[in-house]
């Protein structure tokens, strides 16, 4: 449970341990399987679908042997609303719903025995279609609630968004993601079950609204944790504080060339707010403090960076982003004063 994040994984980032690294490639497989399996041929009738059967999914998608089986397929919705004839555009602009990932629960005895529970994976890709993007532009806060009626908790509408919304031929990502965990926990509720969930850019964003979505709404929940590679900001000061009550774990890797990890608005760090005093005058900077109009970090962060391999830092800021560069960078990663193995590439999917 160590490397679950019971104990905020103190002593196991600098330098790496490396079981921690094995999972966290481990987990990352998980996330790469979710981009294969993606139909990304806007051409294609079947754009924005999952091209692999559930069963096969894992194989299909060239991922190594887990022991997981797929058990749900997962779908987001675009909550924007747009006219009518958009739906008679191409297929990358009027597609509603979309393949965003998948629940997968560990069957294989041996893997049980090894990490000690039956663990149970929720896998998220990142941005792939058109009304994705435009969600990830909507980076306003929205009052997103918790439990026993806590409330200040705001995260990025766009990603809310595209959690929550659904339509008349698909439930939303959040009421999938429920019932299927629901099935889950009922299914092995007379032996230990462990929650990860992990994905990439947005998959990252949808992995921490899952993970405090089925804290606050089941109170039989197995112990959550969420691996997220490349993710954007997703909320306030009181979102975190929402997730840290709640026993969430929470283990961001970034790369520190990655923009996309230092989006969006204000940020609080160490609780103190970084606003420029030159720009803001200070009754703009109390109104954005009392309004918690501030983004914040959550959760430990793994630091990594692309600058230390020649060949990852020569492809820019588009390379630093991808899910590639994030498994070699972790698969190299040693410590913060000598950061970088020496691997070369290992190919991953991006």
């Amino acid at each position: 449970m160590e490397y679950q994040g019971i104990n905020n994984w103190k002593g196991l980032l600098d330098p790496l341990d490396d079981v921690l690294r094995s999972e966290i490639l481990r987990y990352g497989q998980f996330v790469e399987a979710a981009y294969r399996a993606f139909d990304f041929d806007d051409t294609s009738p079947t754009f924005g679908s999952c091209k692999f059967s559930k069963n096969s999914l894992l194989t299909r998608a060239c991922v190594r042997e887990t022991g997981y089986k797929p058990t749900k397929n997962l779908r987001a919705t675009c909550g924007i609303q747009l006219p009518d004839w958009i739906d008679r555009g191409p297929s990358w602009v009027s597609t509603r719903s979309t393949w965003i990932g998948y629940v997968s629960v560990c069957q294989d005895k041996s893997e049980i025995a090894r990490l000690g529970r039956r663990d149970v994976v929720i896998a998220f890709r990142g941005t792939a279609t058109f009304l994705e993007w435009v969600e990830n532009l909507r980076a306003t806060l929205t009052d997103v609630g918790g439990r026993d009626g806590a409330c200040g908790a705001m995260v990025v509408t766009g990603f809310w968004s595209l959690y929550t919304s659904g339509n008349t031929t698909c439930p939303s990502l959040q009421q999938m993601v429920r019932e299927e965990i629901g099935r889950v926990v009922e299914t092995y509720d007379d032996e230990p079950l462990s929650l990860t969930v992990t994905g990439h850019s947005l998959g990252a964003a949808l992995a921490i609204l899952a993970a405090h979505d089925i804290n606050s709404n089941f109170n039989n929940a197995p112990s959550i944790t969420v691996i997220s590679f490349g993710g954007p900001r997703v909320g306030n000061q009181s979102f975190r504080c929402q997730l840290e009550k709640s026993g969430t774990k929470i283990l961001r890797i970034v790369n520190s060339d990655d923009l996309i990890t230092k989006v969006p608005g204000f940020v609080v760090d160490n609780n103190d707010i970084k606003i420029n005093s030159a720009v803001f005058p200070s009754w703009a900077q109390r109104h954005v403090e009392d309004a918690q109009l501030v983004y914040v970090d959550v959760g430990q962060e793994l630091r990594l960076s692309s600058r230390v391999c020649p060949h990852l830092s020569k492809g820019g800021v588009a390379t630093s982003h991808e899910l590639g560069t994030y498994m070699e960078l972790v698969n190299g990663f040693v410590s913060s004063n000598c950061p970088f193995r020496g691997t070369t590439s290992r190919g991953f999917f991006y």
